[in-house]
């Protein structure tokens, strides 16, 4: 009740800014968004941007997770390669929008450059949390996996990795944020097609109405993905 009431809150104030404060006429008042809505939810165009966006998402995100959380357990459980952890480190401040030039460079306009800003957004905070995880097991586990002489494989698949899931899935949470960010700041300025190019070509036309349509997609569709790790979180760590 309190998140409708609160919806309701920001609707109206955001109609008594158009009918006072918007002298310009720059943004649609609600009844006009709501048209506009309709009209670009009938046309293909936009579903072909919608997909285009989740797809590069979806194999950038994919191919960070399985090696953010590989590297991270590597590392966490190998002290000898602390060298690559302190290399990883430092590229990390970096932000993924200032990789974008570079990405140009070497794939070119198109998903290939998407899909490498996409990794770099959410490969961070994956192998980051991750690594946290896997570095923080208790020493007793250790010790007891050492007296016992359990095989390694059997360490990694029964104690480091259930211990370490709740990171991984809090880096996985974070990681899709960033990586919903990245591919719109990818597709603003390096690709053809995708809802961040669907909001560039819409301010180049002032079309302050499809602009705010294409920010709605987004903030719905990455709700809903973060929905889904928050559902196969539960689902896969009963125990916590």
């Amino acid at each position: 009740m309190k998140k409708i009431s609160f919806i309701i809150g920001i609707l109206i104030v955001y109609q008594l800014y158009v009918m006072v404060g918007d002298t310009r006429g720059y943004f649609p008042s609600l009844s006009q968004l709501v048209g506009t809505i309709v009209e670009v939810m009938s046309s293909s165009d936009i579903y072909v941007h919608m997909g285009a966006s989740v797809l590069r998402v979806m194999v950038g995100f994919s191919l960070a997770g399985i090696v953010g959380i590989a590297l991270g357990l590597f590392l966490a459980t190998n002290s000898r390669f602390s060298e690559l952890k302190t290399g990883i480190e430092l590229l990390r401040p970096i932000p993924p929008i200032a990789w974008i030039p570079i990405a140009i460079i070497l794939f070119g306009l198109g998903n290939a450059s998407a899909y490498f800003i996409v990794f770099l957004g959410a490969f961070f905070p994956i192998f980051t949390n991750t690594y946290f995880g896997a570095s923080t097991i208790p020493l007793l586990y250790k010790r007891i996996t050492s007296s016992f002489e359990v095989p390694l494989g059997t360490y990694i698949v029964k104690i480091l990795i259930p211990y370490t899931l709740p990171y991984i899935f809090t880096g996985l949470k974070i990681g899709i944020g960033m990586a919903w960010m990245s591919v719109i700041a990818s597709e603003l300025i390096g690709a053809q097609s995708g809802l961040g190019y669907y909001i560039q070509m819409n301010r180049i036309m002032l079309q302050t109405d499809n602009i705010m349509i294409g920010m709605i997609l987004i903030g719905l569709i990455g709700t809903l993905v973060q929905k889904m790790i928050e559902y196969l979180e539960k689902r896969i760590i009963v125990w916590s």
